[in-house]
Order: structure tokens, then C-alpha cells, then sequence
């Protein structure tokens, strides 16, 4: 039987001592994030934005740091935290139109930011890898010491191995330098605030966008991508953020961990719960022109409760209402 502990509540003189660097903190992940930081007490949270600072850009890095740190210190241990959530993300469409993209843009910005951290004595840095950087043919549930086990599914391969890059680097810069280095790989995220770009959003939103416009027209289908035979593990958005935290405040071992929600289900399954709670009546069309992307996607989120004592609080079906109640309001004032 695996060992348990028992954790104290999230500890507020451990974060009124802490200055963080949020990247991507205006984003979907990040806002919730940054709301739970505010909560926790955190002395000050800085949220770039790409406005002033590129990540991709070294100097934009080096300013930035400059910024919170003051110029060139001393590498020392400080109260600085970076909390690196920016990417470029996006579905199964968005990655195979943009496939270069996926991989300069995610790899430079994560590999100079950890790089110029561990220079400036950045105090830990926590690295958000994703589920796409799990072999294809994975065993399940995906356990971490399958990570390096094969290839990454073609479709999310680049954007996956450039993220996975980041594990390879906290690790190696944890051996030499002792940097303190974490890598959460959560798996497929949903909830209020997500991307509802059918161009570019991932399958939950697209499938409840599709679902409440239709209903809206009075369409007798919606087409949706694949045969609906893969299966997909969720996670709701405020559940990470905690998640996250939670190893940020607990966790400072070399170890990659998942943070998932232990609920796998089909795809089809998932579309036909959306149709229900969107109130969509019509026909679901499945288009196995486009590809099914991975075949399957479950976690075991063992480790995460061990090491930290995080596990997913949010129930799926509840999760969905939320987020369809989010949409639809947005919709109602015209911002989506």
C-alpha cells in the first residue's frame, strides 16, 4: 500500500514571504492561479505581459528579471518564485498548422527563462509540462516513469518534447547548480475563461461551442473530428491552480508528477453529456477525415498525493456546468 501523509493547509507565511513571477498570469491557467496567490497572502505577484516582455527574447527575459530583481545581483538565494505557465497551446488543428511554431516558441521562452533564473539565484522555478509530452502507446494509467518510453503522438509531438525539454533541464540544472526546479504535467485542462476559438481551442470549449450554436440556430447536427473512439482524462481549471500550488509550496524533489482528476472517458461519451447539458437535440456527425489525435488518456495521480497531498476536488459533470453556464453568459454581453 503506498505511504500517506498528512499536510497542513496551505501555509500564508510561506507565500507573505514570496515575490512571483507568474508567466502566462492573464491566461486561462494563470488567472486562477494568480486569484489563489492573492488568497494565499503572496507578498507581491508579477504578471508579465507580452506587451512589454517577449519571452521568446532573451533580452526581454534579462529586463524582465532586471525589473523585479534589480540589474545583474549577485546569484544568491532570494524570495523570488516564477511560476512559468506562458505557451503557445492550442488543439489537434492549431498544432498541426502551426508545428514550428509550437516548438521554437514553447522551448526558447521555457529554456532561456530557467536558464537566466538560475542566474539571477531565482528561488524556485516551477515548470508546467503538459500530457503531450507522453509517448503515443502509453500503458495506463500513464505513470511518470513512462515519460521517455517512445514518441509523442505525431499531431502534438513538436509542442510536447519542446515542454518535455523543460524536465530534462530542471533536472540537469538541479544536479549541477542545485537549482530548485519542479515539473507538474497536468493533463487536458477545462473550465470558465478557456480559449472558445474554434480555430484554435481544445475539445471541451469546441465541443460546447458547436453544441449552444446550433441550439441557437435550430442546426440538426453538429460534425466533430475523429470517430470519437479516444478517450481523454479532464481536469478542472481551479483544481491545477491548486495543484500547482500546492507542489510549489510542498515540493522541491527532481521527480516529474501528474496532476490529473483519475476520470477517464470517450470522447463520444463526452460530446453526448455536453449535447445534454447544452440542451443540443440534434444529430453528432463524426468527420474520421480528422484525426483522433492520441488513442487514450488516464493518469495515475499517485504521486502528487504523496508527495504534496493534491488530489481533484472538482466532480466532471459539475465541472461541465460551470464552464457551459461561463460561456453562454459571455456570449449573453457579447464577448464571445
Amino acid at each position: 500500500m503506498a505511504e500517506t501523509h498528512t499536510f497542513p493547509p496551505p501555509s500564508r507565511e510561506f507565500w507573505g514571504q514570496k515575490r512571483v513571477i507568474v508567466t502566462g498570469g492573464a491566461g486561462f491557467l494563470g488567472s486562477f492561479v494568480v486569484e489563489k496567490l492573492r488568497e494565499r497572502g503572496a507578498a507581491e505577484i508579477i504578471v508579465p505581459r507580452i506587451e512589454q516582455y517577449d519571452l521568446v527574447k532573451i533580452q526581454d527575459i534579462t529586463r524582465l528579471l532586471d525589473d523585479v530583481m534589480g540589474p545583474n545581483p549577485v546569484p544568491r538565494p532570494s524570495n523570488v518564485m516564477v511560476i512559468h505557465l506562458a505557451a503557445l497551446a492550442g488543439g489537434i488543428g492549431a498544432n498541426r498548422a502551426r508545428p514550428a511554431d509550437f516548438f521554437y516558441i514553447n522551448l526558447m521562452m521555457g529554456v532561456q527563462l530557467m536558464h537566466e533564473s538560475w542566474k539571477r539565484g531565482v528561488d524556485k522555478f516551477v515548470a508546467i509540462g503538459t500530457i503531450c509530452a507522453y509517448p503515443k502507446y502509453t500503458p495506463l494509467p500513464f505513470k511518470e516513469e513512462h515519460l521517455w518510453d517512445g514518441y509523442p503522438e505525431e499531431t502534438n509531438a513538436p509542442y510536447g518534447l519542446a515542454k518535455k525539454m523543460l524536465l530534462v533541464q530542471a533536472q540537469a540544472y538541479r544536479e549541477q547548480y542545485g537549482f530548485n526546479a519542479i515539473y507538474p504535467l497536468p493533463v487536458n485542462l477545462y473550465g470558465p475563461r478557456d480559449n472558445f476559438d474554434l480555430e484554435t481551442s481544445h475539445v471541451i470549449p469546441a465541443i460546447i461551442r458547436k453544441c449552444v450554436e446550433a441550439k441557437e440556430r435550430g442546426d440538426k447536427e453538429i460534425v466533430l473530428w475523429g470517430d470519437g473512439s479516444p478517450t481523454r482524462e479532464f481536469l478542472y481549471v481551479e483544481d491545477a491552480a491548486e495543484g500547482i500550488l500546492l507542489a510549489a509550496e510542498r515540493y522541491d524533489g527532481p521527480e516529474p508528477f501528474n496532476l490529473g482528476s483519475g476520470m477517464e472517458i470517450r470522447i463520444k461519451d463526452l460530446a453526448e453529456l455536453i449535447a445534454r447539458l447544452t440542451g443540443f437535440e440534434g444529430k453528432i456527425v463524426w468527420d474520421t477525415s480528422k484525426p483522433n489525435g492520441q488513442p487514450r488518456r488516464a493518469l495515475d495521480t499517485s504521486r502528487a498525493e504523496r508527495f504534496f497531498g493534491f488530489r481533484a476536488q472538482m466532480p466532471f459533470e459539475e465541472g461541465l456546468r460551470r464552464t457551459i453556464e461561463w460561456y453562454k453568459a459571455q456570449r449573453a454581453q457579447g464577448k464571445v
